[in-house]
Order: C-alpha cells, then structure tokens, then sequence
C-alpha cells in the first residue's frame, strides 16, 4: 500500500469515546508533551502548513483530532500532557480523554512518541513510555527540534535521553531525529509509518 500524503483532511475531532471513528482503519497515534512540536510535525509529514493548528496557549487541546490520510488510515494526535500553567482538574480531563483513547481503540497500529531533543524525558513522557513498553504496541520514538541544536550537540542528547529510558526501551532505543523547521527525519518517519501500515 502506497502512502503519498496527498488526499489528506481533518476528518474528526472527539472529545468523548463515543466520537472516535469506528470504521477500523488503521491508526497512527502521535503523543507527547504540550509544545514538543505534535502539529508541526503532522503538518511537515502531510506538505500542509495549515492542517494541524499550532497553539500560542500550549494545553489548551483539550481533543483528540483524527487526520484522514489517503483514505488509508488516521494520524492521531493526542492531547499534549504537562503544561505546567493547566489546572488539575483539566489534567485529569486529558488524562481520561487520552486512558479512554487508548485502551478502548483496537486498530492503533503505531505510536510515534514524541520528545523534545534538547531535554531529559519528563516525569509525563516517563509515564507514557512506560504505558506503550507494556502495551506491546509498536512503537518510535522520535526526537524533535534538532534544529535547536548544534550538528555536535545532537549524539550527546541521544545518549541523554537513551541513559533516562526503561533498560528494555533503551537498549531498543533507535530515535527518529526530527525538525519540521528544515524536514530534517520526516522521510524516515513516512518510511516508518509505511512499513507498519
């Protein structure tokens, strides 16, 4: 099956489990922290500038927004987790949103984790890595804003977040390097993608 991003919309946005599309096509799950660069990224992986909207108020998606892809599968884009400025009880809501995704959802058939290369994985990203090792859900991890670093500061990084992993992910550990700035990984991702769907 070929992939060519070029038929892509915003198919549907849910904020309860009874919105999530049930047609079984195959989903592709993006989650990480709030600003680690989710519609960036789908908007460098499908050409289209504005088919993801960025947020100047990071935590503030409050959904989960299903992006139909050639008529062949879904980008999923979680809602990002951590924003220190988000209440409690709005945490719990995406919290609930995101358990009630995952574990009611069938057909994900890859989970692209995304973590901002110029930090150690948080507590959050922690959490979540440790819910996707146990699920036996094929997963990348990809690393994202290496256009913020130097070409040398990049491998010293890897090693960082390699030594901050579960021993079992760590050992499995092989990030996609990612900037939707430049498109830096973005066709290694697709060939990822590609090779699950």
């Amino acid at each position: 099956m070929r992939i060519n991003y070029q038929n892509t919309k915003l198919a549907k946005v849910a904020g309860f489990i009874e919105q999530f599309p049930q047609d079984n096509l195959p989903q592709i799950v993006i989650s990480g922290k709030s600003n680690v660069g989710k519609s960036s990224l789908i908007n460098s992986l499908c050409n289209n500038r504005n088919l993801a909207r960025t947020s100047s108020s990071p935590g503030k998606t409050r959904q989960v927004f299903f992006y139909l892809i050639d008529e062949k599968f879904y980008l999923v884009d979680l809602p990002g987790y951590g924003y220190a400025k988000t209440s409690h009880n709005e945490k719990e809501k995406f919290s609930d949103l995101t358990n009630n995704y995952l574990n009611s959802q069938t057909n994900i058939n890859l989970i692209i984790q995304l973590i901002d290369i110029r930090h150690k994985p948080s507590r959050e990203d922690m959490l979540m890595l440790e819910w996707i090792n146990y699920s036996g859900i094929p997963y990348v991890i990809v690393l994202t804003k290496a256009d913020k670093l130097k070409r040398s500061q990049i491998k010293p990084q890897i090693n960082i977040i390699r030594q901050s992993l579960l021993h079992e992910m760590a050992e499995a550990f092989r990030p996609i390097v990612t900037s939707a700035i430049n498109r830096q990984g973005i066709d290694s991702l697709k060939s990822a993608i590609q090779a699950i769907i």
